[in-house]
């Protein structure tokens, strides 16, 4: 389960950090079903299986901060043999993953709040807390025109264009990335999920950087959504990620080199605003 949970987030077959950061938690919960002969392998065990998942992805943010709640929550408590240690693993990961959910609950209704009174709209990736932000709009009676970007190599904005073609109350079209630019006078903002933000600079799936320039040149606000644990410090390094050349080109490149970083980085100066369950920042 835990092997087969590194290998997905390796892989991105599973997208968006918050998700990414639940399901590895959740993944822990193998280790719980298993024998241990000491508390003291137990707790090894969990602290190799947990870094294990934090390694599967440098770049998460939620990924790295919600492993180590966990492993910090179990070993702090010093349990005294393997079946304590294992109830205050299941705890703790209950305890992490209500967290994750509600605070992207909290951050979704906040900016619905705030998109209310937008038309159109432009997305880029696939941000589930973007997602929900929407729906919690549209249930509140509100309609949009929805520019949806591919978001290449993985094409994760053709997700969010289905899902959104799905909803009432949505008018969606899918764009290439690079024409982002092209359809900015028509947008009134851009709404982006993101994976952390780090010393004033915003790291989101690679493209956010040119829309957010383009949006800042068009005088059209950029807001962010997510958790407000997003903001780390210099505890957490974020490390991006040369994702494989055959995203991009399936035959074998022959006197060139193909780069494909996952993601890139954006001034939070080009933002209007980072909308988190916890509050709103300004820039």
């Amino acid at each position: 389960m835990i092997d087969e949970t590194v290998e997905e987030i390796e892989e991105m077959q599973t997208h968006g950090s918050s998700v990414v950061a639940i399901k590895a938690a959740k993944s822990l919960r193998a280790l719980t079903e298993r024998e241990f002969p000491t508390v003291e392998e137990y707790l090894r065990t969990l602290e190799r299986n947990s870094n294990a998942l934090r390694r599967a992805n440098p770049s998460h943010a939620s990924l790295y901060s919600t492993q180590h709640e966990i492993v910090e929550a179990v070993t702090d408590a010093d349990p005294a043999d393997v079946s304590t240690a294992k109830r205050l693993t299941l705890e703790a990961i209950e305890s992490v993953v209500d967290e994750v959910e509600s605070a992207k609950e909290r951050a979704a209704a906040r900016a619905a709040t705030l998109i209310a009174d937008d038309d159109v709209l432009l997305i880029h990736d696939y941000s589930s807390t973007v997602m929900t932000a929407i729906d919690d709009a549209l249930a509140a009676g509100h309609s949009f025109e929805v520019y949806a970007t591919e978001s290449r190599p993985r094409y994760l904005g053709r997700k969010a264009a289905r899902k959104l073609a799905e909803r009432d109350g949505v008018d969606v079209t899918l764009i290439v990335d690079s024409a982002a630019g092209h359809f900015m006078p028509e947008c009134d903002r851009v709404v982006v999920g993101m994976d952390c933000i780090v010393e004033d600079v915003l790291y989101n799936r690679v493209g956010t950087y040119p829309i957010a320039t383009a949006a800042n040149d068009t005088g059209v606000p950029v807001t962010v959504v997510g958790a407000d644990s997003k903001y780390v410090d210099g505890a957490f390094a974020f490390e991006n990620e040369s994702r494989s050349p055959s995203e991009v080109l399936l035959e074998p490149a022959e006197g060139f080199d193909v780069a494909n970083p996952a993601y890139d980085a954006t001034p939070v100066k080009l933002l209007d605003s980072v909308v988190t369950d916890e509050t709103i920042h300004e820039y």
